[in-house]
């Protein structure tokens, strides 16, 4: 198992080395990772402990198997881009964070890519990796407490965070993210669409695959976290500060449909990351948020079956929709003559 940072204080965040971890506390690490292992079962899924708010998307294995397989999708539609990781302008970047890292592959690849960089990758729950390259370092914490790492990053990354934030804690982490760049780094971010969407008439009106999305958003709104979470992307991130902000919206096939040998693959990845992850994704949400009442978890496994079953039909020509944004923290001399907000104007 990888060594990892894990901190009972969410306010501190310490380098795994025997100058900032002496005997006594490497006992007390001991305990609270295994504590944060073990998470807690329900329906069985295991789901992580470290925040109280907690966050729908369960933390076991079945999960990050979605999740890296949601990696290699990424990497599939981002195939033509220079560097398939990320769009932002960041050619030999040095010190990189990705939030929410999931499974860890992300950060792993930054940090193949980039040997001289040091990639940090932080999440709710320990990435299940056995092997790290030595400049990437995971760390368990909660990316909303106040941020202490010593250097300021050039490059900030965030993936898939949907359902984790309340509106007020987005623009509460995109002030963090934009205070702890370097003046000229850059924020990237990508989130997924869960709507199903179809521009041929190919389903009928009446498919269970047009529920999937408008039934988590009704969950999310009353969890408190809104799921429809690509229309607020632009408007929170500028309102943190950002700048040269550029946007770039693709539509992600769901399935083996396309003619275009590339979107092709693309499509069997990304149905595969369908499969794997609609009953970890819905578990929680519709156990917990279900309308008009909460659902059973056998009436979860039809409806997910449901799903599975209308994905799979060849004749569907069905997608989803993927938004990613990238911005830069300005230049002192580019914040000159710029309207700025007041929480901005205090950090000069």
């Amino acid at each position: 198992m990888a060594d990892f940072t894990i901190t009972p204080d969410p306010n501190l965040h310490l380098e795994h080395s025997n100058e900032y971890e002496p005997e006594d506390w490497r006992s007390e690490t001991t305990s609270i990772a295994s504590s944060l292992y073990r998470g807690f079962m329900e329906n069985g899924r295991r789901y992580q402990t470290l925040r109280d708010a907690g966050y729908f998307s369960p933390s076991d294995e079945k999960q990050f198997e979605t999740y890296e397989v949601g990696h290699l999708a990424c990497l599939l539609m981002n195939a033509d881009a220079p560097n398939p990781l990320y769009l932002a302008p960041v050619p030999a970047p040095k010190h990189v964070l990705d939030i929410g890292t999931g499974q860890g592959s992300w950060a792993i690849d930054m940090a193949d890519m980039f040997p001289n960089a040091v990639v940090r990758g932080v999440d709710l729950f320990p990435p299940p990796v056995s092997w790290i390259p030595p400049n990437c370092i995971f760390e368990v914490d909660d990316i909303l407490q106040q941020w202490t790492w010593r250097e300021k990053f050039d490059l900030i990354h965030l993936r898939h965070g949907i359902g984790a934030f309340t509106q007020d804690e987005w623009g509460s982490l995109y002030k963090h993210c934009y205070d702890n760049l370097e003046p000229g780094g850059w924020f990237e971010q990508i989130e997924m669409d869960i709507r199903c969407e179809c521009d041929d008439g190919s389903i009928p009106a009446d498919s269970v695959l047009f529920t999937w999305g408008p039934r988590f958003f009704a969950a999310g709104e009353k969890m408190g976290k809104s799921l429809d979470i690509t229309k607020n992307l632009r408007p929170s991130i500028e309102n943190a500060g950002f700048a040269d902000v550029h946007e770039k919206t693709t539509k992600w096939p769901i399935g083996a449909w396309p003619r275009d040998k590339a979107l092709k693959e693309a499509g069997i990845v990304n149905i595969q990351h369908w499969l794997s992850g609609m009953e970890g994704y819905s578990m929680y949400l519709l156990t917990k948020y279900g309308d008009p009442v909460p659902w059973t978890r056998e009436e979860v496994l039809i409806y997910v079956a449901d799903m599975r079953k209308a994905l799979k039909n060849p004749r569907f020509h069905v997608y989803q929709r993927a938004k990613r944004i990238w911005a830069k923290k300005p230049l002192a001399d580019e914040m000159v003559g710029r309207s700025e907000s007041p929480d901005i104007l205090k950090q000069k």
